[in-house]
């Protein structure tokens, strides 16, 4: 960031008082340029005992299977952003209740955060969108987990099956870290009481 958003001036990078971290400031007309987190939200589509994953069609992890998910625009909620994705990377419509909240993971090392929400497929009328090259419904030794895009869709998918087989959905919130030697870290931190199945 070279210039100021609001005038036009230059920016210089400065820790503005009662701050303190370095921010792109403008001495021009005053202005703090902050950067901060990207929210990715996403859904775990489920039809009974399956869930609804997408081939990815873009970079990074091009090939590679995921949930549908991608960052929030301005203006939406979480689950509306994860709606939204759901419906343009896989084509498929869900239902969604009030404990659809399933995962949230903390990336500070590359200033992320993803949340993912249970969902219910409404039906099996789904179809890959522009960012996927094809779309399917996975059981649990059908899902191709070689092939898994990220450590977070990966670790929400573990979470899901275990959970299916007590019928019991708690919110897990994580934080994962990313190393030096491309190795993965994924660590809980938050577990809610278990949902109950009735």
């Amino acid at each position: 960031m070279k210039y100021c958003h609001q005038c036009a001036a230059p920016l210089v990078q400065k820790i503005p008082s009662g701050d303190d971290k370095l921010r792109h400031c403008c001495e021009a007309c005053d202005s703090v340029f902050y950067s901060n987190p990207k929210n990715v939200v996403g859904t775990l589509p489920v039809y009974g005992d399956k869930v609804l994953l997408c081939k990815r069609a873009i970079k990074p992890r091009f090939g590679k299977w995921t949930l549908p998910a991608g960052f929030m625009e301005n203006g939406e909620s979480s689950l509306d952003g994860a709606i939204r994705e759901t419906i343009e990377e896989a084509g498929a419509h869900i239902q969604v209740d009030a404990s659809s909240l399933y995962t949230l993971f903390n990336l500070p090392s590359i200033n992320q955060v993803y949340m993912f929400f249970r969902a219910s497929l409404v039906n099996l009328d789904f179809a890959a969108g522009a960012e996927s090259l094809e779309v399917d419904l996975f059981g649990e030794d059908e899902i191709p987990w070689d092939e898994i895009a990220f450590p977070v869709v990966r670790s929400t998918l573990e979470h899901f099956f275990q959970d299916l087989k007590k019928q019991s959905y708690p919110v897990r919130m994580f934080n994962v870290q990313h190393h030096e030697d491309m190795s993965v870290t994924t660590t809980l931190i938050s577990l809610s009481a278990e949902t109950d199945p009735s």
